[in-house]
């Protein structure tokens, strides 16, 4: 199966009063898959704000992997995957 890959920058709450934060997540979907395809997904991930996808591009492999990467880093996503990993 052939992929694409995406950098979608959402919008995350739960930060305080009218405050959120932004980051950016790196998804990997079929080829066939389009730009409104990636947010639909990004937008339904757990924390993401209504209407929380604030921008989009396709990326090369290369970037996802880099992305991937800083992703596992990041202190808010781990600290959103530890929460929800707990709750379950």
């Amino acid at each position: 199966m052939e992929w694409s890959y995406w950098k979608i920058v959402c919008k995350y709450g739960h930060v305080g009063i009218r405050k959120e934060v932004s980051v950016a997540r790196h998804l990997q979907l079929p080829a066939h898959c389009t730009l409104l395809d990636a947010c639909k997904v990004a937008g339904e991930m757990p924390g993401v704000k209504n209407n929380g996808v604030f921008s989009g591009r396709q990326i090369s492999l290369e970037e996802f992997l880099q992305g991937h990467r800083e992703e596992a880093e990041n202190l808010y996503l781990q600290k959103l995957k530890s929460h929800r990993n707990a709750t379950a």
